[in-house]
């Protein structure tokens, strides 16, 4: 009998202290929902039944009129920061206490990961930040800006060259091979065309790389969360070894290449290089015209900070053109699908949009130029509101670096402690669709940011590209693939739906990333306006 009774109280034990740090938010006076046994806030988006932008959504929606809330990712106590006034405390005035992001990859697990500029935390994120933030500038991005235009008329050609009216297209992957295109030639100097030679090896590593809905992929990020000494100890890698192979064979290779004969290109690796050898300097001014309203300010603390005193190693530059392929292959192909789908669906949007873009063609001679592409304000609005709409980064994360008080601002509020390695969550997607700050939220309405209207956007509320020191650092190059994109594909076709359009749009529920249930299948129907 007494096996028996020692059992139980084994299992009861056993289900206190599994239970128990489900009650830490509790126990700091922070109001919390309802977590449930071993998943915490994340059962349903585990079991697929929920979408991450629904799970960013549901926890934002679980305690009403508070300026912050607590949730759990498993075990793991997590603070949902939800006021505008907090959020800025947060990841600006207050930022040496919220420096780095959540790392789920051990650190020396995979070095090509790990020396990457959103893997990086602390000094080493600081110098690289500073190091590689003048490359990101608007003049760095009109001197990329050929290349990219390359791209874009290579794209447009394809599909004129077909024979039809209507031309049947699967968005995301259509948008993800000139994703990968205009990255292979920015990136690493490689000339791609993904939809003539659709396995091109650039493609597939690609392709591999960013693939969050494979079962391994799945596998890694559970034990990376659940046991990170165990991952640390058996060295499981991010990224396959195929996959960070090429991408170091590719640049290394591109390296002694240039350096052999004196290869100047404007893109990506050319600019490192530049760093590595005499060090960027920040531009002195804001430029007259930038990417858009959606791009975000490099902060003085990075403009400020030291650079890498060391040399800049190949594997430091493979590391950050890979982070820049890693970021824009999926994240720039969702924002043009997405995109493209709310212009097919809102025909009186797409309308003003064509004869902006026929204006612009005209003006410019019937060849876009850098300043005539940024001059197109209601190109801005539409790209502006599709960020406000479907931000990728659908909740962007801190972790608290040294202690830190929250003050009580409102009677039914005490101080909360936050203490080293919590973990602050924002809530972008759910923000982004809040009626307090967007009036019918779910409609696509690019007047919100006309030039009457964007003023009265409450600060801290539109985070497409996170916020603070730390927020995107490609905003003004994923601003201009879209637009340079865009501008191509409105000059000789509508996008128009057709029979298999998902209408009302469907979030798939087994990926991670943003993307649509049953694909974003439109047409490209030819206006004949013009030949090529």
């Amino acid at each position: 009998m007494w096996w028996i009774l020692a059992a139980a109280a084994a299992v009861a034990l056993c289900h206190w202290l599994l239970k128990r740090p489900h009650k830490y938010w509790i126990e700091k006076g922070v109001k919390q929902g309802r977590p449930i046994f071993l998943f915490g806030d994340s059962w349903e988006q585990l079991s697929q039944k929920q979408s991450h932008p629904e799970m960013v959504q549901m926890v934002y929606n679980m305690c009403p009129n508070t300026r912050y809330s607590g949730f759990y990712q498993a075990f793991l106590p997590t603070l949902l920061v939800k006021d505008p006034d907090l959020i800025k405390q947060i990841t600006v005035k207050d930022f040496d206490h919220f420096v780095d992001h959540q790392r789920f990859v051990p650190e020396d697990s995979d070095p090509l990961w790990s020396n990457n500029l959103f893997a990086l935390n602390g000094k080493r994120w600081r110098e690289m930040r500073a190091t590689l933030s003048p490359a990101f500038t608007s003049s760095k991005m009109k001197y990329m800006f050929s290349l990219i235009s390359q791209s874009g008329e290579q794209f447009v050609n394809y599909f004129l060259k077909k024979n039809e009216d209507v031309i049947t297209v699967e968005m995301k992957d259509t948008f993800t091979r000139f994703a990968n295109d205009v990255i292979a030639n920015t990136a690493f100097g490689v000339e791609c065309d993904s939809l003539v030679d659709r396995d091109n090896e650039f493609y597939l590593m690609g392709k591999e790389a960013t693939d969050f809905g494979n079962f391994w992929k799945i596998l890694k990020f559970v034990l990376y969360a659940v046991t990170p000494k165990l991952a640390d100890i058996f060295k499981v890698r991010f990224f396959s070894k195929e996959v960070s192979d090429f991408f170091t064979n590719v640049v290394t290779t591109n390296i002694r290449s240039r350096e052999k004969h004196g290869v100047v290109r404007p893109d990506m690796i050319h600019l490192l290089l530049e760093a590595r050898k005499n060090g960027l300097k920040h531009e002195d001014s804001h430029p007259i015209q930038d990417t858009g309203f959606a791009t975000v300010e490099e902060h003085d603390f990075t403009k400020n900070a030291k650079k890498i005193e060391r040399e800049i190693t190949d594997q430091d530059i493979a590391s950050q053109a890979l982070i820049f392929f890693f970021a824009g292959f999926d994240t720039v192909s969702s924002l043009m699908s997405l995109m493209s789908y709310e212009l097919a669906i809102n025909p009186d949007v797409q309308d003003k949009l064509l004869q902006e873009v026929d204006d612009t063609f005209e003006a410019c001679g019937g060849k876009i130029t850098y300043e005539g592409l940024l001059g197109m304000k209601y190109m801005d609005m539409v790209v502006s509101e599709s960020l406000r709409k479907w931000p990728n980064a659908v909740a962007t994360d801190r972790m608290c670096t040294k202690p830190y008080t929250i003050q009580p601002k409102h009677p039914d509020e005490k101080p909360v402690h936050v203490e080293k390695e919590n973990c602050i969550w924002i809530p972008v997607f759910a923000i982004h669709r809040d009626p307090k700050y967007y009036p019918e939220p779910e409609r696509f309405d690019p007047e919100r940011f006309s030039d009457e209207n964007k003023a009265n956007i409450k600060p801290y509320t539109y985070l497409p590209f996170g916020i603070g020191p730390r927020n995107c650092i490609g905003s003004r190059f994923a601003l201009l693939e879209t637009k340079i994109l865009f501008f191509y594909i409105l000059s000789h076709f509508r996008i128009v739906t057709i029979e298999k359009t998902p209408i009302p749009l469907a979030l798939c529920k087994k990926q991670f990333n943003l993307n649509a249930k049953d694909g974003y299948w439109l047409g490209l129907k030819r206006r004949n306006l013009r030949t090529k």
